[in-house]
């Protein structure tokens, strides 16, 4: 955990409060230093062979009132996306059903709001509990939560909620301007006081610096307790969006914030998320590497695309890679 620069200042046993300019320092090592230390914490707390399974469903799709650039769900944008309603309990049950008979054992349930309504509450809450009985992980994305909202959330067995900060603080209003970073972290602090685990990352190639992807993870693993889950999402360009047109991340720089993750966030599962698509799978074995140890499996990401089961499975093998098994301890609320 931690480091050995005197920048970070560790203020007990599990929590080292991070300096960005040590995180950079870490960010710039040479390469093969960089995955070496990331490997050897990630081995420190996982098997290394291991990988996490989710399985994302979308149960809203479009017309999100927030103006996200990287987002072909916003209203603001000339997608070509249609609005759906929100999809009925049993069919969401059906389909988590069908992604744990295809071995996922967390299941992500995502919808494109500001913030959920009151009058969709008793539904979300019912998906919640169906896809917990089936004995798989619960994870949803909703939008900005209120503390009484989160606590309905908990109540009905939520184990994960999922909020990225997206970027960091000083380049947030470039991407998104309905709402504020600080909206953002009111919300992760309603999700970790109701007792739901904290699923929040961001996403690379948006235009940022090296240092804003710094930044951002600092926050992360500067929270009171750091995420038990990190997606590191590599922007897809959706067309009609405000980022349509945004250069592909280098994919050396990727594998060092995946790296520089791990080494901030030992802990959590680091999740090589959207973007797999294109990405080679040399690209994606330096991830895993690095510290990576979650990722989504099926052909859609919401409303992006992604690898397939049949294409995961053959990567897997040519790695030596195994599914994460799902165990008692990680059916439980955080602390």
């Amino acid at each position: 955990m931690g480091t050995s620069g005197a920048d970070s200042i560790s203020s007990g046993a599990d929590f080292t409060r991070w300096d960005v300019a040590e995180a950079k320092k870490i960010y710039n090592l040479p390469f093969n230093d960089l995955l070496f230390r990331a490997q050897s914490i990630h081995r420190a707390h996982f098997d290394p062979n291991a990988v996490q399974m989710s399985r994302l469903l979308s149960i809203k799709t479009g017309g999100c009132a927030e103006d996200c650039g990287y987002c072909s769900q916003s209203a603001h944008y000339p997608t070509g996306l249609k609005a759906s309603k929100l999809m009925e309990v049993e069919r969401v049950i059906a389909e988590a059903r069908k992604a744990k008979d295809g071995g996922a054992t967390r299941y992500c349930m995502g919808a494109a709001w500001r913030s959920p309504k009151e009058r969709d509450m008793e539904a979300i809450v019912a998906m919640v509990r169906g896809v917990k009985a089936l004995g798989m992980e619960t994870c949803m994305t909703l939008g900005m939560l209120s503390l009484s909202q989160t606590e309905r959330l908990a109540g009905a067995g939520l184990d994960y909620y999922n909020h990225n900060v997206d970027t960091s603080e000083r380049f947030y209003s470039e991407i998104i301007t309905t709402r504020t970073f600080a909206d953002r972290l009111e919300t992760l602090a309603n999700v970790r006081e109701a007792g739901i685990k904290v699923c929040a990352g961001g996403i690379l190639g948006m235009g940022e610096t090296v240092d804003d992807r710094i930044s951002m993870l600092v926050t992360l693993a500067n929270l009171p307790a750091a995420p038990e889950s990190v997606p590191i999402n590599m922007l897809i360009p959706m067309p009609g969006s405000k980022l349509a047109d945004a250069p592909p991340v280098d994919p050396i720089d990727f594998v060092r914030t995946i790296g520089l993750a791990r080494i901030l966030m030992p802990k959590s599962h680091v999740r090589l998320s959207a973007g797999r698509t294109e990405m080679s799978d040399e690209m994606q074995a330096l991830c895993f590497f690095a510290g990576a140890n979650s990722i989504f499996v099926g052909e859609t990401l919401l409303t992006a695309d992604n690898p397939g089961e049949d294409h995961d499975a053959a990567l897997f093998r040519r790695l030596g890679l195994k599914p994460m098994p799902l165990g008692p301890a990680d059916m439980e609320p955080a602390e």
